[in-house]
């Protein structure tokens, strides 16, 4: 029975449910004198409160509801609802199941419950809630996108994708589930498709920052500059103002490293609100063997691993144990294997929630967190939100800032981030001497009997090359690129094969600045060996503006091809001239795309300079810093000895410049 009149309860929910807190306030408040034994006008007054973000209202009229009816289940959702929205995770899943308790049926517990633990990365406990919630009621529209979600990361695309479009289907306006099928349409390469569903997104929301900067993101991806163009306007505001975006959607869009950081940590502060595990006391005696954990998604055949296998068999056992921590896929290729044979310790982590990892590396008493993927796509920057180690280190997968108070230091180089752009980063800055970007001197490149003709390349025209991914080109340099083609009688411009509606895109964008699309050729994904291998014929390497070649930046010069870079402002804009530096190569970094025009076309009308710089490259490959793994691997580990040292001494991060 409630203990309001039906007609009084109704007109308070229909209120709550138009979102309409002020009037839920005024209305409810008034009642409270004659209702003051009412559980359920003060659990709804509550969470009026809490709308109007009235925190310390809300909390005292949740209590006064619960002291009313200790047995009320809905007002220990609320609470739940509330702890979640203050990161106080552990309380929130404490009061859920309590509701739980008192009402097992209770669906909409179930699929809150899902949600909190699904922030704390225990995505199977989180799955199990939402199915029960479904089971409880089946048209449940918030239920089935969670369940979405979770799929989602799990990589089930198309059970991910049925569930999306089931809760839009209960949901035509659910702007959040017509996002998310976006993104799983995405990852099943039906990218005009996911266009489609951004877009009705938009429609129901138009100032729905999140969705416009994924849209934007995805019509790179397909080259559609035109659409692009449309919403240009938007770009400056998006995650700078309104609600956060994601960071890494935004690094090809525009190279603007102030506004990068402020979304770096306006995103932060939208996802980590869990409370960090208490701070371990410092050890009496300095460790003489530094335990380093590295965290990611990519421990397989991947970039990542391309870049960074040998490293992990080169640290010094002497004075490091590593551990690594896999939160992706298992696919037991021969990355995979390579890794697990060159750490200490191998720790296959999907199935365990965020705080528990932290909790584990904590009991593995690890002295230094590295994560590797920082705001890229499947993420799992959480665990070090709990503070998985004293000294927390972003290195490789994210180039720029994580603009979290949890990520101590970031590792860089004095070209990627110029002590000017300092005040672009919050973390504090481990400079390495030479690049950044560790190598892998090992990666073999196959012996093929190849042709051009079997790439679809003229065997006498010059080749421009570009492997970068597709989403990273756009029409500033295009329009140089274009010229060069004009200029250079015969020659053509090598991209990397992604999806048919990009390839389309680019072949009419040459041909409406007078190239015919032929002359853009598209080149098929090959295994690594064999896709280094290919660069033999190419002339030279042309990279893009705001997002620079990175791993494919070294494979072009580990092959043998020269690169043609511009320095722009962010980290992302700027590895280019990174690892050029690193290999001894400075002469081929411009600062201007009218410079970058000029070089570009001077080395393809004069092959003997060009040949120069082949062959000063095939010497410098074997000798030049770049590609010298061990010696990079003693320079990171400087870094991180002096990150620890800091800490050991109970000083604040600062400024690690490691020596050569």
């Amino acid at each position: 029975m409630r203990d309001l009149p039906e007609d009084t309860f109704n007109h308070l929910l229909t209120l709550f449910r138009q979102r309409r807190f002020e009037e839920v306030v005024r209305d409810a408040e008034r009642l409270t004198p004659r209702h003051a034994d009412s559980a359920v006008l003060f659990n709804i007054l509550g969470a009026a409160y809490a709308g109007l973000q009235r925190l310390d209202d809300a909390v005292a009229s949740y209590k006064q509801a619960l002291e009313i009816r200790p047995d009320y289940a809905e007002a220990h959702n609320n609470v739940g609802v509330f702890l979640n929205e203050q990161g106080a995770f552990d309380e929130a899943v404490a009061s859920y199941r309590r509701a739980l308790e008192l009402k097992p049926d209770y669906a909409e517990a179930h699929n809150n419950l899902g949600a909190v633990l699904w922030k704390m990365g225990a995505l199977d406990e989180a799955a199990g809630s939402f199915r029960r919630a479904l089971e409880l009621r089946p048209d449940y529209a918030e239920a089935h996108n969670n369940l979405g979600g979770a799929l989602l990361i799990r990589e089930a695309l198309p059970e991910a994708a049925a569930s999306f479009r089931r809760a839009v289907e209960l949901k035509p306006d659910f702007v959040e589930a017509h996002s998310n099928l976006g993104r799983a349409l995405r990852k099943m390469g039906a990218l005009d498709e996911a266009v489609a569903s951004y877009r009705r997104a938009l429609e129901i929301q138009p100032d729905h920052a999140d969705v416009r900067a994924q849209m934007l993101y995805e019509l790179a991806h397909i080259c559609d500059w035109a659409a692009i163009e449309e919403d240009a306007a938007f770009i400056p505001g998006l995650g700078v103002e309104g609600e956060a975006v994601s960071p890494f959607a935004m690094l090809s869009l525009e190279d603007e490293p102030a506004r990068h950081r402020v979304r770096s940590e306006r995103r932060t502060r939208s996802r980590y609100r869990g409370t960090p595990l208490a701070a371990v006391p410092r050890p009496q005696v300095e460790p003489q063997r530094l335990r380093v954990g590295y965290f990611s998604a990519d421990f397989h055949d991947h970039a990542t691993m391309y870049l960074m296998a040998r490293l992990f068999e080169l640290h010094d056992p002497e004075r490091f144990q590593s551990f690594a921590y896999s939160y992706g896929p298992d696919r037991q290729d021969g990355m995979r294997k390579r890794l697990v044979e060159a750490v200490d310790h191998f720790a296959d982590i999907r199935g365990m929630s965020d705080k528990a990892v932290a909790e584990l590396a904590r009991t593995q008493r690890l002295d230094i967190a590295v994560d590797l993927k920082g705001h890229t796509n499947d993420t799992r920057s959480g665990i070090l939100a709990y503070r998985a180690a004293p000294v927390q280190i972003s290195y490789l997968g994210y180039p720029g800032t994580m603009g979290a108070p949890f990520i101590d230091y970031v590792v860089a180089d004095e070209t990627v981030i110029p002590e000017a752009q300092g005040v672009h980063y919050s973390e504090s800055i481990i400079y390495l001497p030479n690049s950044y970007q560790v190598n892998d001197d090992r990666r073999e490149i196959a012996s093929v009997a190849a042709t051009r003709a079997d790439f679809g390349l003229p065997e006498g025209g010059f080749v421009f090359c570009c492997f970068n991914n597709l989403y990273k080109i756009g029409p500033a340099e295009f329009d140089i690129w274009m010229r060069l083609l004009h200029r250079v009688e015969g020659s053509v411009l090598w991209l990397v094969k992604a999806n048919g509606w990009a390839e389309s895109n680019l072949k009419k964008e040459a041909e409406a600045r007078g190239v015919e699309g032929e002359r853009v050729v598209f080149a098929d994904r090959l295994p690594l060996a064999e896709h280094l291998a290919r660069h033999r014929h190419a002339d030279l390497f042309l990279d893009t503006f705001n997002y620079n070649a990175h791993t494919t930046a070294s494979d072009a010069l580990w092959a043998g091809l020269p690169l043609v870079t511009k320095l722009g402002q962010g980290f992302a804009a700027r590895v280019g001239g990174s690892l050029l530096k690193a290999v001894g190569l400075p002469e081929l970094i411009t600062e201007s795309m009218e410079d970058y025009e000029r070089l570009a076309l001077a080395l393809a009308l004069d092959p003997a300079r060009l040949d120069a710089l082949k062959i000063k490259l095939a010497a410098n490959r074997t000798t030049a810093p770049l590609f010298d793994t061990a010696l990079f691997t003693r320079h990171i580990e400087d870094g991180y000895r002096q990150a620890y040292q800091l800490y050991f001494e109970d000083k604040q991060p600062t400024t690690i410049r490691v020596m050569p």
